[in-house]
């Protein structure tokens, strides 16, 4: 029997922390993911791999900046961005499965898909902006380019007395040609979608296409991917091997085996970090809830290893 497994690369699973981002350290740390993967497709799974953006569309903007400063180029928009980050890390870990799948004698396609995900222009999100973008700004800076571009700045955590540019986060409504996927998925293709949470844009009164600037939490949209397609298994892969309660505290505990309504507990009660954990939790959740068979958060290389992983499996009782 055909089962379909999304699996959600986290950033690390791209560019690990204090690299430098060469495309040589991405296409290893890409090839040493992918490898743990091929676990999944000896199990009978079909696949559709996501993948984040934040490091890598981060570049780009700055790359904007200095071409405006340097040569006069004009910048592009932040879709634009996403769009060409959903290209060349799509091509990256495209080229790289390629090259695991040969070395292991599967014979599978192999597609990149640049994804649209809907989005509601009224979603509460974009009058709150909290996702922060871009390189980080001195507050003269910060404060000429909100008055030029409109641009919403607040002072960053990560930068003494820094300010780096703030967009609206709205809720994934739907992800465009999921129809698409879903055939070229059931027909034994792997596929390549939704990176970085896909391109937010939504219909206006014209049923034209258009854009706002926003990003979409990657766990999320892969999550309701998942759904659309109606997938079996649900992976997010990130560093940790388990999630844990109250991580870092002193009363810190390792929960592997979950369902629905005790995981909503620890949720509502705060025991997951909202900068870390929390959205992934929400992300598995939600496919779980609409009809997902389970959910996985795990470390990539402990794929293989089933006694690794917290696991989500107990169906949304409706």
């Amino acid at each position: 029997m055909q089962k379909i497994a999304v699996v959600a690369l986290g950033g690390n699973a791209l560019l690990r922390e204090n690299e430098a981002g060469t495309i040589e350290q991405q296409e290893t740390n890409t090839t040493e993911t992918l490898e743990n993967l091929i676990f999944l497709i000896n199990e009978g799974f079909e696949l559709v791999i996501t993948h984040g953006n934040g490091p890598q569309v981060g570049n780009i903007l700055m790359r904007n900046d200095a071409g405006q400063q340097l040569y006069d180029i004009a910048p592009m928009p932040l879709d634009v961005c996403v769009a060409d980050s959903q290209g060349g890390i799509g091509y990256m870990i495209e080229r790289m499965i390629r090259n695991v799948l040969q070395k292991h004698g599967i014979k599978k396609n192999v597609i990149t898909l640049v994804s649209m995900t809907l989005i509601d222009p009224n979603d509460p999100a974009f009058s709150n902006p909290t996702k922060g973008i871009g390189k980080i700004y001195s507050e003269k800076e910060a404060k000429k380019l909100q008055d030029e571009k409109g641009w919403i700045f607040k002072p960053s955590a990560k930068a003494n007395g820094g300010w780096r540019r703030m967009v609206s986060s709205p809720q994934p409504v739907d992800i465009m040609n999921r129809e698409i996927i879903e055939d070229l998925v059931r027909a034994g293709n792997i596929v390549i979608a939704a990176g970085g949470g896909g391109i937010p844009v939504y219909f206006d009164e014209n049923n034209d296409l258009r854009t706002l600037d926003a990003v979409i939490d990657k766990d999320l949209a892969s999550a309701l991917l998942a759904t659309k397609i109606k997938a079996d298994e649900f992976y997010i892969l990130t560093d940790v091997s388990f999630i844990y309660k109250d991580f870092g505290k002193p009363t810190q505990e390792k929960l592997e085996f979950l369902n629905y309504a005790d995981t909503m507990k620890y949720l509502e009660a705060g025991t997951f970090s909202e900068g870390t954990m929390a959205p992934k939790i929400k992300a598995c959740l939600y496919f779980i809830k609409n009809g997902g068979g389970k959910s996985v958060i795990t470390e990539a290389k402990k794929l293989e290893d089933k006694s690794y992983g917290s696991k989500i499996t107990m169906e949304y009782d409706k």
